[in-house]
This record gives structure tokens, sequence and C-alpha cells, in this order.
């Protein structure tokens, strides 16, 4: 008692000495109004809708044979993008359908319950997409954003390097200006989408001299160029279906009117696309992790041990819990981060945090549902074993979870 009337009088001379503006903050709950409000509104709900019954009817039962085949969806990218479920965030103003993020994350984390594999395959435009978005001039926008809106074509964001991944700034494929034209050489590896996209969204250092915030520079290169190689498909672990290459660029010529923003800026449009595309990447981990705790519940309810469905022990029911409990969270982070997007605000604290922890929980997720699951997790004949391949990836790419929290914590 004594302790809490002590913590009572500390707040009341905090209180005191802080500005009116942040004394507000401590207002009691019943005296203030709010505004937040949790539900979907009708066009969220309907394009959620969509996206959930597309992936139910078309990726789920055509998933197995892209996974053991590592066969590129093409036909489903098609019918998605009859549907509008793909480059969700176009500007209306190039023909786009300009979905707000909070309607966004919704589309990606239905996709994702489907397949990862594929919907990695379906998002990986929006990033590569991303740059032009915040930083393309009208022209630019017009040319390579609005020929998207006008037949199933795919984007690549070409950043990582073998030696570059977190350590973006340690990246050494270069340009050179001479003339009226750039001249692109280096090496960019794991490349999503790198083999099937009509163009890429280039990050080359132009200025060797300067430090990483002004030493790059973003370039949209058609992915015809002569001097563009295209790598060998990778067999990953997970998510196999999904288009990743290496991509080599030798003596490429880059024309003026594709650098993006300005010569320098590189680093600020990569870092920036972020912000629009960790969000989507956490709600695909969540919605992978509610696949894999649907697949869990529906074992444990069927599977029986000790004469009751082992749904019933308490060492499996609490597994469900935590599974629902980081799923709950993870959403409310995504659509958190989702809304900061939306209200025009800078949103990396949120988008980070909501990558981290929904790509953190989905490999957590996944692995407790191969266990619950037992030796017939462990067999490919059962959903949950790949489940657990493909969720391991959410803690790696746009960003390892190590690399979102130095984020939060500098921010």
């Amino acid at each position: 008692l004594q302790s809490a009337k002590n913590m009572q009088a500390l707040f009341r001379s905090a209180s005191r000495l802080a500005p009116k503006a942040a004394r507000t903050a401590f207002r009691p709950l019943s005296s203030m109004t709010s505004n937040i409000n949790f539900d979907l509104n009708d066009d969220e709900l309907a394009i959620q809708e969509t996206a959930r019954k597309f992936a139910r009817e078309v990726i789920i039962p055509a998933a197995p044979h892209h996974d053991k085949t590592g066969e590129y969806p093409m036909e489903i990218i098609k019918q998605a993008w009859e549907l509008g479920l793909v480059n969700t965030h176009i500007p209306a103003s190039v023909g786009g359908i300009d979905l707000s993020m909070m309607a966004g994350v919704l589309v990606s984390e239905e996709l994702a319950y489907g397949c990862t594999g594929i919907s990695t395959a379906i998002e990986a435009n929006n990033l590569g997409e991303s740059p032009v978005i915040v930083a393309g001039n009208e022209e630019q926008q017009k040319k390579y954003l609005g020929r998207m809106t006008e037949e199933p074509l795919l984007a690549a964001y070409c950043v990582t390097e073998p030696g570059a991944g977190s350590d973006v700034s340690g990246a050494k494929t270069n340009a050179v200006k001479k003339g009226d034209k750039w001249i692109l050489n280096g090496n960019k590896m794991w490349i999503t989408n790198g083999g099937k996209a009509n163009w890429y969204f280039v990050l080359a250092k132009t200025d060797a001299s300067a430090g990483s915030g002004s030493a790059f520079t973003g370039f949209i290169v058609d992915a015809d160029s002569p001097g563009i190689t295209v790598g060998k498909k990778e067999w990953n672990m997970g998510q196999r279906c999904s288009d990743t290459r290496g991509i080599s660029f030798e003596d490429v010529e880059i024309p003026e009117e594709n650098v993006l923003g300005s010569p320098g800026m590189g680093f600020k449009i990569a870092m920036k696309a972020f912000d629009l595309t960790r969000p989507m990447v956490g709600a695909g981990a969540v919605g992978l992790s509610q696949r894999a705790m649907d697949e869990a519940i529906a074992y444990a309810k069927e599977r029986k041990t000790m004469g009751k469905p082992i749904a019933q022990h308490q060492a499996v029911s609490f597994m469900i819990a935590d599974m629902a409990i980081g799923i709950e969270m993870g959403r409310m982070m995504v659509r958190r981060a989702a809304f900061e997007v939306d209200q025009g605000r800078r949103s990396t604290y949120y988008a980070s945090i909501a990558k981290a922890f929904a790509g953190d929980h989905a490999m957590q997720t996944a692995t407790n549902a191969v266990q619950i699951f037992g030796g017939n997790g462990f067999n490919s004949e059962y959903p949950v074993e790949k489940l657990m391949r493909d969720a391991k990836i959410f803690q790696i790419y746009e960003g390892t979870s190590q690399i979102q929290r130095l984020i939060i914590s500098r921010t």
C-alpha cells in the first residue's frame, strides 16, 4: 500500500513538471473520446473476401504441385491480376486501383494463407513497383506502372548482392555517367521474380566517396536491355515456386530519364519503399501463421491419445493458445503499420515491429504445428512441413529480424 502511495505521489509530481501537451496523455480514459475502430469497412471486407475465396479455391489446391515442382505459378498470377489482387497500390492516375494500405495487407494475409510461395511471386511486384510509386515522376509512373495495369507483367527489386544483404551500404554494383546515359555494372542476388520481370528497380553506387545516404542512385532498368544475364533459378528450402535468381549487369546502358528521383537519392528511396512493403510482408507471415494454426487445430481434434483428442491435453491446447495470441498481436501490429501509411505518416517504426514480430511468430507457429502433428508433421504428405519450410524466409527477406530490431532501436 505504501508503495502504491509513493507511485501516486511521484506521478502527481511528474505531471506538474511536464508540459501541458504531455500531461493530456495521462487523463483518465473516461474523460477521453476515442476514434479507434477495429471494424473493417464494406470495401475492405469485400476485397478481403475476394482474396480469401481465391486463396481457398485456386491457390490451396495448386500449392502442393508448385511446391514439389518449383513451377512458376503464372496462370494463377494471371487470374489474380484479373481479380485486382496484383499491383494493388499503383496510383489511379496511371490506371491502378490504388488500394489503401489497410486493404493491401488484408489481401496479403489471405493470399499467404493459401501459399506463401505463390503470394510472394505476386507481392514481389509491389516491392519492385514501390520505389517508382514513392519517387517516380509522372512520365516514369505512366510508362512503367501504367503497363502493369494493362497486362499481367512482373517487376523485381534488385538491391541484394552476393556480399551485401543486410549491409546494403556494402553493395558493389555501380553506375557511371557517360554522356546522356549511365553505364551499369555489377551482380545482384536472391532477386524475386528475377527471371520473370519486365523491368527492374536497381540500386547502384554512383559516388564511391560519399556516405551510404548519398552514394547510391535508383534506376529503372528494362529487363531486355543488352548486357543483362539472368542466373539459374535457385532451389530454396521453401517458397519454391517463387522465382529467385541472380542478375548480372555488364555495361548496361540506362537512359537519363530512368533515374529515380535524382542521383544520390537511391538509398533513401529504397528504404522508403520498405515502409510500404514490410506491412504486407508481415501480413503474409500472419496468413501463414493462421493457416498453420488452423491445420494444427483440425488435426488435434481428430488425433486421439490416451482416450481423447490431443486438443484436450493441456500441453497441446496451450501451444494452440500461444499460436492464437501471437497471430492476433501480429495482425494488430500489421494493421497499425498500414494505418500509419494510410494517414500519410512515416511508418518505419511500426512496419519493422510488424515484420519482426509476425515473421518470428510464423516460424514458431509452423514449428509447433509440426510438433502437434508429431511424426506425421515431418512427412511431406501432410501440409505443415511445407508451412515450416516456407516460414523461415519471413525472418530473412526484406530485412532480417535482427535488422528490424536494429531499426526499431534507432527510431
